[in-house]
């Protein structure tokens, strides 16, 4: 039996591998969310999120060093769109993270998911890309199921609630930053600079935070209690991402990307079993509406591509 199954994984094709490799990653994100849950009654957003991007990229440093990947010479071309990728990602993870002291796990996730919906926006307005009616309808339809998952949530938590929506925003401008730089620069770089730019930004907002007495950009001086699971969500962090840029390598984008909603199976998991907490009827009806439109989206991209690489035009 043992040499039927390793038959059958020999015979997986480069695809069917990037495929599982990225299910696997999307799996392990939500774990990230979970202990920032969990830290969030100690520590400050911006502070975890700081400590998260400082251990993410020591470890991500290993898998460069290994793939000889991110030359300096290509780091100074893109410095400028490395920091901003940097700045999108520390604003997007500190909102994530102030969202998820308030709202369930599985909650946040949801309103979150719009970011597909909104780096498609961003890619026709910014990036040039075609973008036609049937894509713009799929992204009213994701938004108004947002409104769905927001609104039952608006009345229990308040404003928070719009907390995972402007994390969606950043994260998709981050993403449309990293698009971008696809042509000039390794992923797996891209994200290791990102990272190293988001935590000196993070760093400058807690003394900005400090000075000001803004309580979710100030560093509490508890954090010793905590280095183990600090370092529990670093390491699931360079691992998600190394794991995600090699699913990249193996399998295209169109076809990997509807593997994200993966993320919403252990956000719910981990939800229930941490913190007792399962998404209401409403809160699935508005679920069920954003991944659909975000996977009508997908599907029409793939087709897209299908075509073009018929026709023997290039859509790398």
């Amino acid at each position: 039996m043992l040499q039927r199954l390793q038959h059958h994984t020999h015979a997986l094709s480069p695809t069917e591998k990037g495929m599982g490799i990225m299910a696997l990653a999307m799996l392990l994100i939500p774990g990230m969310d979970a202990i920032a849950k969990l830290l969030s009654t100690s520590l400050s957003p911006a502070q975890i999120g700081c400590i998260r991007f400082a251990m993410q990229t020591l470890l991500l440093a290993a898998f460069m060093a290994r793939g000889g990947s991110g030359t300096s010479a290509g780091v100074c071309r893109v410095l400028g769109q490395l920091m901003l990728s940097g700045l999108w990602i520390a604003a997007a993870l500190t909102f994530l993270f102030w969202g998820l002291s308030y709202l369930p796990l599985a909650n946040n996730i949801a309103i979150f998911f719009v970011e597909p919906l909104l780096l498609m926006l961003m890619s026709a307005w910014f990036l040039g890309e075609k973008v036609g009616r049937h894509q713009y309808g799929a992204v009213i339809v994701g938004l108004i199921g947002a409104l769905i998952v927001i609104r039952p949530n608006w009345e229990a938590y308040g404003w928070v609630t719009v907390l995972p929506l402007l994390a969606a925003f950043f994260y998709a401008a981050h993403m449309a930053t990293l698009r971008h730089l696809s042509g000039h620069i390794d992923g797996l770089a891209s994200q290791f600079w990102s990272g190293v730019f988001a935590c000196l930004f993070l760093a400058l907002a807690m003394l900005f935070g400090e000075h000001w007495n803004i309580e979710q950009l100030q560093w509490h001086s508890n954090v010793s209690e905590h280095w183990a699971i600090l370092l529990l969500m670093g390491v699931l962090s360079a691992l998600a991402f190394g794991l995600i840029n090699a699913a990249f390598k193996r399998a295209p984008a169109s076809l990997l990307a509807p593997f994200q909603y993966l993320e919403i199976i252990s956000a719910t998991a981990l939800g229930y079993l941490l913190f007792g907490d399962y998404p209401d009827a409403i809160t699935w009806l508005g679920t069920a509406i954003i991944l659909g439109s975000g996977l009508y989206l997908f599907q029409r991209e793939r087709r897209t591509r299908q075509r073009l690489a018929a026709a023997g035009i290039d859509t790398r």
